[in-house]
């Protein structure tokens, strides 16, 4: 698992990562979001389910976790996962869950100051002000959390440093 705020580097360092780790895909929980979205329309959801956010939506946490038990039990697959998972309900449910499918998890953080983030959700061609940059405060905040450990601070290291971080920690050199 590779969590961290919108724009703190997930998604560049999981497909540098995916060449990297023999016999692995990325498994992406937000193509399972749009699809709820798409298919269950608001008016058909519970009340607390009507936001902006499809992680608020609980189909989304449980499907997360049993598609991706399915993936790598037809494909056996080791999965990287690039996420934003600052909601302590649907991180706890689906770390477990992910724990469950395979005890050699790895959770990996990435942390960054608001303003790196911002910067870089600019650079990418987020709208400012829309929906990333408007969780990027709590998104900050959340992950400085225990529960979130492995920290990875990415404010001044490139994708090259953070994957090579991330490769020393699942393949500790041997004695």
């Amino acid at each position: 698992m590779i969590n961290g705020a919108f724009g703190a580097g997930k998604t560049s360092a999981a497909r540098m990562l995916q060449p990297l780790i023999a016999n692995s895909l990325i498994f992406d929980p937000e193509e399972i979001g749009l699809m709820i979205r798409k298919i269950i329309p608001e008016e058909a959801r519970h009340i607390h389910e009507r936001t902006d956010d499809f992680q608020d939506i609980e189909l989304w946490r449980i499907l997360t976790v049993k598609v991706a038990g399915e993936v790598k039990k037809k494909y056996r697959k080791h999965l990287i996962v690039p996420m934003t998972l600052y909601k302590e309900e649907n991180f706890a449910y689906i770390y477990n869950g992910f724990k469950e499918l395979d005890e050699d998890l790895y959770h990996f953080c990435l942390i960054a100051s608001e303003d790196t983030i911002t910067d870089r959700l600019a650079e990418r061609g987020d709208a400012i002000g829309g929906w990333s940059f408007q969780r990027t405060a709590e998104c900050v905040e959340a992950f400085k959390k225990a529960m979130y450990q492995e920290h990875i601070i990415t404010d001044h290291v490139t994708t090259n440093e953070v994957t090579d971080f991330i490769l020393k920690r699942i393949r500790p050199t041997r004695k």
